[in-house]
């Protein structure tokens, strides 16, 4: 009769160990669109196969940026944080996994004593001194009947898959940080060069205005003129390397050295800017870390209103206790000096001022907080999306018709210096046509720049590479990343 009622009440133990009273979980919902907005001939509509999946940057084909991006990886120390922020998330999580195991402790003690002589109840003839040597063994184990270390591990589990999307958007950023300020540097080199090439071109004009001076042919103030344009050429020199100096050590930085030790040669050479695959819009969801990590936070702050919600019902554990006890000599482990004792243990609180109802609204008031940040980091990506597709695309025509305007100002300004040496304009006509060439040229280099910058925003906005984040691998068919339509 025990060993049925001891079965049954076993079997009731194992069928209620497979409860969870943590809500069954869904990703928030939210209505993706089926296609993006700004689209255009600049941007392909599907990925490519060969389009690179992980060091995206060598879509630029710089072996110097390519270089430098490496060295994030092994010298940063944001990333290097983000890491360590990582492994702490997986001790943590091991450390809510070790609850599913029984706990086994061991004990011993060898102690030589003296009673006092005025113990109460103390045994006649009682010996003053004596020896107790005790090795004691225990073993205890929760019944996770109501699914608390089961929530809980599966909360550390989607903490540290949040956390591992955290480290990897973190270098995400960082590449895309150090591509920009390396191609704005890049851009900084053009401009340089233009500017030496122009300051050039204006002390040759320069001499022109002071030999016709000399002669006679022109006034004074066309001197002056050509004086005051190289002046100002040479003080936008200036200015152009003040500005590259501070990316130089922005990418210092970044690649963890210090910027007094850092130096990029000048290379006055902007990469043609890329074409960089676009998927349909719900792949942005499998791509991008940080999206990753907020649905991940949702589904670990699922778990925790089920680890709340088992508060209200009791904790009952299984312990064991056992060991061997003398009072000296050599016979300790013998059977006559064994003990032990076995059973199960109950504990429940019956009142508590409301405090696990709070603790289960508490709950759920994380849910919901982690579920709108979710929802507004998936806003946040298709805005991003279509902020750089749009200026991807229309920075691509103001290309084309600055280029037009750019061949349109060098004509212009030949023209006004062959006239001006014939005697037939003002030197202020080659001042006003020098002007707007060097505008039009400094204009098209900027365009240029903002194209490259963009185009690496684009694949920042998309997620990087185009390979699903591990986090995203890890429970695929248990705990989808994607947001289902509405």
């Amino acid at each position: 009769m025990r060993r049925a009622s001891f079965a049954a009440c076993a079997a009731t133990a194992l069928a209620l160990a497979g409860c969870s009273l943590a809500p069954r979980y869904a990703p928030p919902s939210l209505t993706l669109p089926t296609a993006y907005k700004e689209v255009g001939p600049w941007a392909p509509a599907s990925p490519a196969d060969a389009a690179p999946r992980g060091d995206w940057w060598t879509v630029y084909g710089d072996t110097i940026l390519d270089g430098l991006e490496k060295r994030i990886d092994t010298s940063n120390p944001d990333l290097a944080l983000a890491l360590a922020r990582y492994d702490e998330a997986q001790a943590y999580a091991a450390e809510a996994r070790a609850g599913l195991y029984p706990e086994v402790d061991v004990a011993g003690t060898a102690t030589a004593n003296r009673q006092s002589a005025n113990r109460p109840l103390r045994i006649p003839g009682g010996k003053n001194y004596y020896a107790n040597n005790v090795l004691t063994g225990t073993a205890s184990y929760e019944i996770d009947l109501w699914g608390r270390v089961r929530n809980m591990v599966a909360s550390g589990r989607d903490q540290a898959q949040a956390s591992e999307a955290d480290a990897a958007s973190i270098r995400l950023s960082l590449e895309a940080q150090l591509a920009d300020a390396y191609l704005s540097l890049r851009g900084l080199d053009a401009t340089s060069k233009l500017l030496a090439d122009t300051t050039k071109a204006y002390t040759i004009a320069l001499r022109l205005t002071q030999t016709l001076h000399s002669a006679g042919a022109v006034a004074g103030l066309d001197v002056g003129r050509a004086q005051t344009q190289l002046q100002t050429a040479r003080a936008q020199e200036v200015d152009i390397a003040a500005q590259r100096a501070l990316y130089e050590h922005e990418i210092a930085a970044l690649v963890g050295e210090p910027a007094s030790s850092f130096s990029i040669s000048p290379l006055a050479q902007l990469p043609e800017s890329p074409e960089v695959p676009v998927a349909a819009p719900s792949l942005i969801l499998q791509r991008r870390p940080d999206i990753a990590a907020a649905e991940r936070r949702v589904a670990a702050a699922n778990a925790m209103i089920g680890v709340a919600r088992a508060a209200f019902y009791p904790s009952i554990s299984l312990d064991a206790t056992g060991g061997f006890e003398n009072a000296g000599g050599n016979n300790l482990l013998s059977v006559a000096n064994g003990w032990w004792t076995v059973g199960p243990a109950l504990a429940m609180t019956l009142f508590d001022g409301g405090l696990r109802k709070a603790q289960v609204r508490a709950a759920r008031a994380q849910f919901d907080e982690a579920g709108d940040s979710y929802r507004s980091t998936v806003l946040a990506a298709f805005q991003q999306v279509e902020d750089n597709l749009a200026l991807c695309n229309k920075l691509a025509v103001e290309m084309s018709e600055q280029s037009g305007g750019v061949v349109a100002a060098e004509h212009t300004e030949a023209l006004a210096m062959t006239q001006y040496e014939e005697g037939e304009v003002t030197y202020l006509d080659v001042v006003t046509a020098q002007t707007i060439e060097l505008q039009a040229q400094v204009t098209e280099l900027s365009i240029a720049t903002r194209r490259l910058q963009a185009s690496v925003n684009l694949v920042r906005a998309l997620g990087g590479g185009w390979s699903e984040p591990a986090a995203m691998r890890a429970d695929a068919g248990t705990h989808p990343a994607s947001i289902p339509p509405s």
